[in-house]
């Protein structure tokens, strides 16, 4: 293929960090996932019973088709929430609610982007899965500009959370949100700006080290199919969300959120005092 051809260029970890490239909208390849069955991925709009290369693929092709995920044509608002507690779902109602004032997030076609708007949040976060690398697309750039949105790397479109929250705060933005993949990033934006809120998402697969800077110098700590997470938030968190995918608030800032939203919630809820992590036998398989 020409230099042109490989010009757009998106890979993602998808259901069970399978790693997936597309290309011009197309799906190329394919790897291994890391997990068999996750309960979140039996919900999806395309639904994922048995991970495998192939379903993960087809569901791939379906977030295109649908929203235009890594393509031009990317849909980058939405108001529906896809669950209860997840990082845009929090996030978005934070904001909402004066508890957070913008949010540094990523995206297909952009890279970093400072939202605070809780559609431009949920439009975006709702539906990514975790973003390795991207290519800027103009038209997606122009939404989120349109919605509000701040593209901090338009050019390159870049993955840079701590620039992020550095241009989020330079904009005048103080109660600033951010998700984060690793402990350097966590640990360097904590120090930096001690007041952000720190969200640690795609967490399937890293280390019992990991898992622990994670905890100490994050606010939320996500599972996914994390066997590592579960084991340090187990000991540590002051709450959980949620059980077959659960959310760990390592703060009490994170604690204050979530109860929030569940006290705004019309749905019926549980609440109870129990060892951490609770489960009810439902879970991702295996956990790594």
């Amino acid at each position: 293929m020409s230099e042109e051809e490989h010009s757009d260029e998106h890979i993602i970890e998808a259901i069970g960090k399978t790693r997936v490239v597309i290309r011009n909208g197309r799906v190329i390849s394919v790897g291994d996932p890391l997990i068999r069955e996750c309960p979140l991925a039996r919900r999806f709009a395309r639904p994922v019973h048995t991970i495998s290369p192939d379903e993960v693929a087809e569901n791939i092709r379906f977030r295109i088709s649908s929203f235009g995920m890594c393509t031009a044509d990317r849909e980058v608002t939405m108001e529906s929430e896809f669950v209860g507690f997840g990082a845009s779902e929090l996030v978005s109602f934070g904001i909402s609610h004066g508890m957070l004032d913008a949010a540094v997030i990523v995206c297909d076609g952009a890279g970093t982007v400072i939202a605070d708007s809780p559609a431009l949040v949920q439009g975006i976060g709702g539906r990514m899965s975790g973003l390795v690398k991207t290519t800027p697309l103009p038209e997606v750039i122009s939404a989120i500009r349109l919605a509000g949105g701040i593209v901090v790397n338009p050019s390159d479109a870049g993955l840079t959370q701590f620039k992020g929250v550095s241009v989020a705060a330079s904009n005048g933005f103080s109660k600033v949100a951010v998700t984060v993949t690793s402990p350097d990033e966590s640990e360097k934006i904590r120090e930096q700006y001690p007041e952000a809120f720190i969200i640690a998402v795609h967490t399937s697969g890293i280390s019992d080290e990991c898992a622990e800077r994670l905890g100490r110098s994050s606010d939320i700590l996500t599972a996914c199919a994390s066997r590592a997470v579960r084991e340090y938030a187990g000991k540590h968190a002051l709450l959980q969300a949620g059980a077959a995918i659960p959310v760990f608030a390592m703060t009490r800032a994170a604690k204050d959120l979530i109860l929030t939203k569940i006290a705004a919630t019309p749905s019926q809820v549980v609440v109870l005092t129990t060892p951490l992590p609770y489960t009810r036998d439902q879970h991702p398989e295996p956990l790594v």
